[in-house]
């Protein structure tokens, strides 16, 4: 994985606050993270295309939702530094965690 591509793909705030979530939850359905981000289906899925493009994420379709995971494959300094800066950074992404936990599942 290139750093600078990396970087470039965490430096928007959807996609950083999504990307805490599925970190913390370990998986997500776009149809939670819509809720907890307060995005349409369009929109959060272009942002979540683009962690995939950056082969951040993996996702898995499971009937009409599709689900997204930390890629598998991801280097060890990247996943570091996702896993660093989510435990010192929890009140960024706090109030989207929290309609995450509310929301879960309910959509789907």
């Amino acid at each position: 994985m290139n750093p600078q591509l990396f970087y470039k793909c965490l430096a928007d705030d959807v996609r950083l606050k999504a990307l805490m979530i599925i970190a913390e939850a370990g998986e997500a359905c776009v149809c939670d993270l819509m809720q907890a981000l307060q995005l349409d289906q369009p929109k959060t899925s272009r942002h979540l295309a683009q962690l995939r493009k950056c082969q951040v994420l993996l996702d898995q379709r499971r009937g009409k939702w599709v689900y997204y995971q930390l890629h598998p494959e991801l280097p060890s300094w990247a996943e570091r530094v996702l896993r660093e800066t989510q435990a010192n950074n929890k009140d960024y992404y706090q109030a989207e965690l929290a309609r995450f936990e509310a929301n879960k599942q309910r959509l789907c």
